[in-house]
Parts: structure tokens; sequence; C-alpha cells
């Protein structure tokens, strides 16, 4: 596939996954598709809060595209307190063997990041320092969204939201309205496409409709939702994404 038609696939595919994006929104987002080859349907760029958002997987697939040679990255002692889990990493990309290196630098702690990561803030500090770098050294000027705090302000309102869902009665389809308001509150935290979910959740239950899926299906889908969604969100907007969008009522 030439470049011309991935920028105009990952045009239709933000159309498909935000149909309320204005005019500007897209010709911004064919400039960053165009200029750095990034692809919506890959995962590599994300809209949120009316801006365009470059991706932890979207910045390695461009080093690896432009044959980086390496990447270090070390703790900056003086910043780091393993018993509040506050950490700060240095990180240099090499863009050849004979580059000096682009430096940068990301820091989290639990006042910085989402609930949803709380736990594994050494990690996230990590990777803003390595989006960083790779930002500096590849002229991208837009925003990682790693490297915002509490992943743009995502709804997280206790560390309960983490817990899978609990029946509360045995009748019914849909899994009792726990399940659907727990499924509603991981659309929120997530950024995701409600008609998508439910036709992956339709997928997944391997019924014709949601509304067939038996209640232990559902709670099954939320609590692999749930799970996925927290370790590696960009593989599901990318699950997401495979199925055409169909109007209609969410899930």
């Amino acid at each position: 596939m030439t470049a011309t038609k991935r920028t105009a696939a990952s045009l239709r595919m933000a159309r498909r996954t935000w149909p309320n994006l204005s005019r500007q929104a897209l010709i911004r987002l064919r400039e960053i598709a165009t200029q750095h080859d990034f692809s919506v349907g890959a995962g590599d760029v994300i809209y949120l809060d009316s801006g365009w958002y470059v991706t932890h997987t979207g910045l390695l697939g461009l080093a690896s595209r432009n044959r980086c040679a390496g990447i270090h990255v070390r703790p900056v002692s003086n910043f780091c307190d393993p018993s509040s889990q506050r950490w700060a990493f240095r990180a240099t990309v090499y863009k050849s063997r004979t580059c000096r290196g682009f430096v940068g630098y990301g820091d989290a702690d639990p006042s910085n990041v989402s609930v949803l990561v709380h736990g594994a803030e050494m990690r996230v500090a990590e990777t803003r320092a390595v989006n960083r770098a790779l930002r500096k050294a590849y002229g991208i000027g837009i925003c990682s969204v790693e490297e915002i705090c509490s992943l743009a302000g995502q709804p997280t309102s206790s560390p309960e939201s983490k817990k899978l869902p609990q029946p509360v009665n045995d009748n019914g389809n849909g899994g009792g309205r726990t399940v659907r308001d727990r499924l509603c509150q991981l659309i929120r935290q997530h950024q995701l496409d409600a008609t998508l979910v439910k036709a992956y959740a339709t997928d997944f239950c391997g019924v014709k409709a949601l509304r067939d899926a038996t209640k232990e299906q559902v709670e099954n889908f939320v609590a692999h939702l749930a799970d996925w969604a927290e370790k590696d969100r960009n593989a599901v907007l990318c699950q997401l994404n495979s199925y055409p969008i169909q109007r209609g009522g969410a899930a």
C-alpha cells in the first residue's frame, strides 16, 4: 500500500471511530499521517479532548521505520522515591551510530497517572521519557498520550473500578445493571466507541444480538475487556476498529 493510500485509510478510519471530527481535525490528521506515516488503524495516533496525540506504539514504529540505532534509559536517582512510587527517567535516542543522542525526561507518581496504573508508576515514567526523547529525535510536535496526566483526565472515581463486576441477580439477559454500568464505565475510562464495543461484545459472546447473550457471557466479556484495556489499550482500539460501525443504540 502506498503512503497516499495509507493516509486515506487513516482518514476513513478516523471518521468511523470519531464521527464528529471537525474539518480542521481531519486536515491536521492528514498532515500528521503524511509527514510521519502514522496509521489510525494501527493505533499510532488517537483523538482526545479536541486534539491528536501520538502513542508509544506509533513512536516505536516510527523509530523502527527510520532504523533507529538504539534507546538508552536510566533512572534519575535524585528524583526517585520508591517508597512513594515517585520515579523519573532519562532516555537517550540514537538515530544512528554516529548520533550524539536526543535526551528526554519522564516522571510519574500517583498524582499524575490514572488510577488504572497505580503501582506501575516506574514503567509509566520510563515510557514517558522514551516518548519525549523519540519526539525530539524525529521532530514530532504533538504530545504523546502517555505523557499527559491521568490519560487526559479520564474519570476514575475509585480503585474499586478495577474490580471485576459482581452479578446482582439471575434474571434476564445482559448481565444485570451492575455489569452494564461497569461496561459503560470502562467505555468512559478508556475513551472507547460504544458502538464498536457493542459489536465486539456481540462477536465475543457468539450471538446475533447482544440482548441474546447470557449474564455469564456478558460478565466474561466485561472482565476480558477490563483486563485487556488496562494492559494494552492500543490493541483494544485496533480490535474495535476492525468492526464496521452500525448505527444503533449503545451497549
